[in-house]
């Protein structure tokens, strides 16, 4: 193959003297009619500068800094919900200083946030230089989110001699921005705020938004305040030696058409026209528990909230490895989705990721719940319930939807519901509906939960039809998009930056895009209807959908097949041109299976050549390509679920050895990462001795299809599959990556069957024992 220039080292001179415009951004060029994108995130501060703490329930999400305090710093933090920003700060003091920090930690199931101060050095007069040492009082703060409030609790306990006086001071303020004003785009107008403080222990602030949403922030304190006005609160406490107190903050945060009623009380900076109604929207909760204390509140929410995980986790799949630092990384991966998991009245749903996606988007829950499937199979029934009942019935050009498409996102904030943008229910993704017939297949066959596949079928068929009709605009057989909007996305894989479809001279391709990644979807979707309709008794369906999936593959085998660069093309453009770019979207042919077997172990040395796999992961786009650029969004970074589904691919094939190699840059990844989580992506820059992975300055953590790919690398290296038909647990030639001596298996679930599987590894043998057995599924392991 011919060397290729790397043209994200480029200067500006050499990108202007080749007859391109040099790039703002850093990357190499720009083609004279790019457009810089619309809805991309501003990164003035990045969010791995200084550590950052999630909590979520339901549509709420908080973004904290490790102290759990809101907005000390410019950056994202806040209370959310619905998209919209609820408290955009909130920070404790002690006599006007910030407490000195001893630990910060989320809890092993993400419950809450634990916080562990001390007080610093305090002078409390002027004329007394050692009136409160350092590490006299010690603070343990504890906050979580539930049915629509943060609980937030400051416990204070004297370790002095001597009796004191404290003043703790607490400032708050609620800008109610938008999610992509946060993100960094721009607003003319704006709704009207308020503030009152409309108790002796409670604030509230008002915003009358342009969409005549009432969002409202309501601040409870216990005990009462000394001092209570808008925005501060302060409290004298006094302790005894050996004492122990507490300061508790309720945040409550509801929405709610608005409507006019008679002014009762003057707000201030507010359009007293528009009154709120206090409206509870989370069924069971004690946010409004009359006659309680902020004590009792707190501790009856923190029960229910942990009885409510409970509840969730009940009777999933775990694992126990040899390595502990394994352990830990699954323990927060488990957590990760448990958190993201959110209730809809058709399941549960696993939310994109924090901050910047904690919505419902069609194609991560999709990918979310193929990876997860062994686990918890209840994700995948939440998933295709929900996007069913959410499909496109109609065409409408500004959501990009047609009849039978799959929702790519759905947002409730106050710029989609106006329509500034077009994301409060946007179809723009050209992958989400095939890879929805796909999970239906995927799903069946772990849970054999037929009730389901008939219930959704009508949208299965819709589907497909989709695939057929709208999918395939040109009627050549390959389903590509273009999109309907100026607003929305140009790219619509994936890969859905503006720049990440593109040629061997990097100039961007023009639409209609056929995406090599979707044509494996649309064949594995095929297959997997097919197998449906066979059980459901559509003989004939069964049979044509078989024989469509073959021609596809052939006809995807001769289009994209590249025989210079060694792999399938990244893309056919509009013309039907190959964009010949070495890319890790050729290993999701692996992963359908719509890759022939004789092209499968060069697909593989593409991935996991120098130029495409660094050492922690394979590259989105491989070194030495036009657009490469290991800072890039998607030209060369690393995501963690791109990785684990090329694993999946390369164990189809049977290529173990490649699918373990790439496991074990993940866990060493994990190793450098806070709390061992997996981010959304890294940068793509080669691995050194002695140093870990680049961060990518606003990758989302948690991120729902990161946190289950440990998972899908586990199941890849142990051939696991889960047959409920047959009635067996298929192990195809396990393997262990070097990391792992051992792992167990508890609570596998086929049927009414339950399994304890071990897979120990000897002289690079594993073998594989059945430590329990409740049941009669069968276990088979190939080699």
């Amino acid at each position: 193959m011919a060397a290729k220039t790397d043209l994200a080292t480029d200067d500006a001179a050499g990108a202007a003297g080749s007859g391109q415009t040099a790039s703002p951004l850093g990357r190499g060029f720009l083609d004279a009619d790019e457009v810089l994108p619309t809805y991309h995130i501003e990164a003035q501060t990045s969010l791995v500068e200084r550590p950052l703490r999630s909590l979520k329930f339901g549509e709420a999400f908080g973004v904290l800094d490790s102290y759990g305090d809101i907005g000390v710093q410019p950056g994202p933090e806040g209370l959310y919900f619905q998209d919209t920003r609820y408290l955009s700060r909130l920070e404790v003091k002690v006599e006007d200083q910030r407490p000195l920090m001893l630990s910060s930690v989320m809890q092993d199931d993400n419950g809450a946030l634990s916080v562990d101060m001390t007080t610093p050095d305090i002078r409390l007069d002027a004329h007394d230089e050692t009136s409160l040492p350092r590490e006299t009082v010690a603070i343990e703060r504890t906050k979580f989110l539930f049915r629509g409030a943060c609980y937030d609790r400051i416990g204070l306990r004297s370790y002095d001699t001597k009796h004191r006086r404290l003043r703790i001071s607490v400032a708050f303020d609620a800008d109610y921005r938008d999610l992509f004003e946060v993100r960094g785009t721009d607003r003319k107008e704006r709704g009207k705020r308020g503030v009152l403080v409309a108790g002796p222990a409670e604030v509230q602030f008002r915003y009358v938004g342009l969409d005549d949403v009432v969002r409202t922030t309501s601040l409870h304190f216990g005990p009462k305040p000394t001092v209570l006005e808008p925005g501060r609160a302060e409290f004298e406490i006094s302790l005894s030696p050996g004492a122990q107190t507490s300061v508790f903050i309720r945040v409550v945060f509801e929405s709610h058409r608005a409507f006019t009623k008679p002014p009762s009380e003057t707000m201030i900076g507010e359009d007293a026209a528009a009154r709120l109604t206090l409206v509870a929207n989370g069924g069971g909760s004690p946010r409004h528990a009359k006659g309680l204390g902020e004590g009792m509140i707190f501790a009856r929410a923190y029960r229910d909230s942990r009885r409510d995980l409970r509840t969730l986790t009940a009777g999933i799949t775990t694992i126990i490895s040899s390595n502990d630092q394994f352990n830990e990384g699954l323990c927060r991966a488990t957590a990760d989705l448990y958190m993201l998991a959110s209730r809809t009245p058709e399941g549960i749903y696993p939310f994109a990721g924090i901050p910047w996606y904690s919505t419902v988007f069609g194609r991560d829950g999709i990918i979310t719940a193929m990876m997860a499937l062994w686990i918890d199979p209840k994700f995948g029934r939440g998933v295709l319930r929900y996007l069913a009942a959410t499909q496109a019935k109609a065409v409408d050009p500004a959501a990009d939807a047609q009849p039978g498409k799959v929702l790519h996102e759905t947002r409730r904030g106050e710029m989609a519901m106006l329509g500034e943008v077009p994301f409060r229910h946007y179809y723009g993704t050209i992958d989400g509906t095939p890879l929805f017939v796909m999970l239906a297949w995927e799903y069946y066959l772990v849970s054999g939960d037929l009730q389901t596949i008939k219930d959704i079928w009508p949208a299965l068929e819709l589907a497909l039809a989709w695939m057929d009709q709208y999918g395939d605009r040109d009627g050549d057989g390959f389903v590509e998009y273009a999109r309907d909007t100026e607003k929305g996305l140009e790219n619509q894989g994936w890969k859905d930056s503006h720049d990440s479809i593109f040629h061997t001279d990097g100039h961007l391709a023009k639409g209609p895009i056929a995406l090599c990644e979707v044509q494996g979807y649309v064949y594995a979707a095929k297959n997997g209807m097919g197998r449906l309709a066979a059980l459901l008794g559509h003989d004939a369906l069964a049979e044509r959908l078989s024989g469509e999936a073959q021609d596809l593959r052939e006809k995807f085998d001769a289009a994209f097949w590249n025989e210079e660069i060694g792999t399938y093309a990244l893309a056919l453009d509009g013309a039907k041109k190959q964009c010949a770019v070495r890319s890790s979207n050729a290993g999701h042919a692996l992963f359908t299976g719509i890759a022939k077997p004789e092209r499968a172990e060069r697909v593989a040395q593409t991935l996991l050549s120098n130029d495409g796999f660094n050492g922690w992961g394979v590259r989105t786009i491989a070194k030495g390509e036009a657009r490469y650029n290991p800072m890039s969004y998607h030209n060369g970074s690393i995501w963690p679920h791109d990785n684990a589904l090329i694993a999946m691919g390369l164990a189809r094939y049977d290529r173990k050895a490649e699918a373990a190699r790439i496991f074990q840059g993940m866990f060493d990844t994990s190793l450098y990462q806070d709390q061992k989580r997996l981010p959304e992506l890294f940068c793509g820059f080669m691995r050194r001795p002695q140093r870990g992975p680049v961060s990518y300055p606003v990758a989302c953590s948690p991120q729902a299809w990161a946190a289950a790919a440990p998972f899908a690398f586990l199941a890849a290296c142990l051939g696991l599959e889960l047959d409920h038909d047959r009635n067996r647990v298929l192990l195809k030639n396990p393997i262990l990556p070097d990391f792992l001596d051992g792992v167990t298996l508890y609570n596998v679930k086929l049927r009414d069957s339950r399994l304890d599987l071990r897979f120990q590894c000897y002289d690079g043998d594993v073998t594989v024992s059945v430590l329990r057995r409740h049941g009669d599924a069968q276990v088979v392991v190939t080699k």
